[in-house]
């Protein structure tokens, strides 16, 4: 496969999950209604079961794909997660509903831990960060698009199609992968998938200060992207009153986070991981700070929340990939028990804690806030832990 090609089919495979998030929140109201769900914060754990699933199932396809290769355990992830999809259109109630979005996250675990793998496998050090980054460019437009068919869809029919337009999705993906990825993973570059090789793994990857340091780092900060997901359509419909505008401003986000990670593969390579992710990083702190700030005294004008959100979000585009890159760079050797792990990291940590900020909405953006604030600070607790204090320092001319 060509560079571009090869970029194209990463960020399919990543847009699996974003599709499976962003295409329902349009929806979300209607799927409350439908199935007998009167509060609104209750509504967001269909989003948080999704994650959780993802994130339990990380633990497994990482060694798997060490393994048995990349390629057979990621179409099987795909199976199950297009399966599930396909069930939930019949599902008669919240709590099958829900039990479906986790065996569904179970089945996207493979696109997430799989594709960084193999990303790992083909490239390493700034090279890796330049592919993530052109990977998540390309991922973001999905956040930009799949609002707004989630929206066309609610016009047309009722929200079980848009499961759907996820199983098919889900499907065609699948098939590109059949027919034009190849192997990844040499037969002798294989781990054994016993109990004892499954630790040493884990083992390897928790012991290793740089990489669970970043990696927790990125779990605090995904969890705000998570936070504002899950309390999004309450806080621009409920605060704001967007009605049917949501998804074009939900879009204009994303297109944001899009620029950044395009901004961050053109300067990755010039300037270093490090140099790029840690000002993002301060600069994430200091925009959460001032909205923080800010919130307590009153409702923001919405060109204001736009503006101090869309800083925030710019600065996160800058720091996922780097953040990622660094945490897998030390440990291309178990790049799929890696992948696992700060996979699992992530997402739990993540989802968790994005549960936890939608869970604080009070009517207000004062606790999204807040908990953007929060995250930022103890990521840079974090990382000030895996350099030693210090910052800004690349450890050589390749990363």
């Amino acid at each position: 496969m060509s560079k571009p090609q090869f970029i194209a089919l990463m960020a399919l495979l990543m847009a699996i999950n974003a599709i499976s998030i962003d295409i329902m929140l349009p929806g979300l109201q209607e799927i409350g209604a439908s199935l007998g769900v009167v509060d609104e914060n209750t509504r967001q754990y269909v989003i948080t079961a999704y994650l959780i699933g993802m994130g339990c199932a990380q633990l497994f396809f990482g060694p798997l794909s060490d393994r048995f290769g990349r390629k057979l355990p990621l179409l099987g992830g795909i199976g199950i997660y297009a399966l599930c999809a396909l069930a939930i259109v019949f599902v008669p109630s919240f709590s099958g509903l829900l039990a479906l979005r986790f065996m569904q996250g179970i089945g996207a675990a493979a696109t997430r831990v799989i594709t960084v793998s193999i990303v790992r496998d083909v490239y390493g050090g700034r090279m890796m960060a330049e592919v993530m980054s052109l990977v998540m460019m390309v991922f973001m437009i999905v956040p930009v698009i799949a609002p707004s068919i989630g929206q066309l869809i609610m016009i047309f029919a009722e929200w079980h199609m848009i499961f759907v337009v996820i199983c098919v999705f889900a499907l065609l993906v699948a098939t590109m992968v059949a027919l034009r990825l190849p192997e990844t993973l040499s037969i002798e570059h294989r781990r054994p998938f016993t109990v004892t090789s499954i630790l040493a793994g884990f083992r390897i990857v928790l012991t290793n200060r740089v990489s669970l340091c970043y990696s927790l780092a990125a779990s605090f900060i995904f969890g705000s992207l998570f936070g504002f997901i899950n309390s999004s359509q309450q806080i621009l419909v409920g605060i704001y009153g967007l009605g049917h505008w949501f998804p074009l401003v939900f879009a204009g986000f994303a297109g944001m986070m899009a620029i950044a990670s395009f901004t961050n593969s053109r300067l990755v390579k010039r300037y270093g991981m490090r140099r790029l992710s840690h000002g993002a990083l301060i600069g994430f702190t200091i925009a959460s700070m001032i909205w923080a700030v800010a919130s307590i005294f009153g409702t923001l004008p919405f060109w204001l929340f736009i503006l101090l959100y869309a800083s925030a979000m710019f600065q996160f585009g800058l720091i996922g990939p780097n953040f990622n890159a660094m945490a897998m760079e030390p440990l291309g050797h178990v790049a799929g028990t890696a992948s696992s792990v700060l996979g699992f990291t992530q997402t739990i940590g993540g989802a968790s804690i994005g549960a936890l900020i939608g869970q604080a909405f009070d009517g207000t953006v004062t606790p999204l806030a807040i908990g953007f604030l929060t995250v930022s600070v103890i990521g840079l607790i974090f990382v000030l832990v895996a350099e030693k204090g210090k910052l800004f320092s690349p450890h050589n001319p390749s990363i």
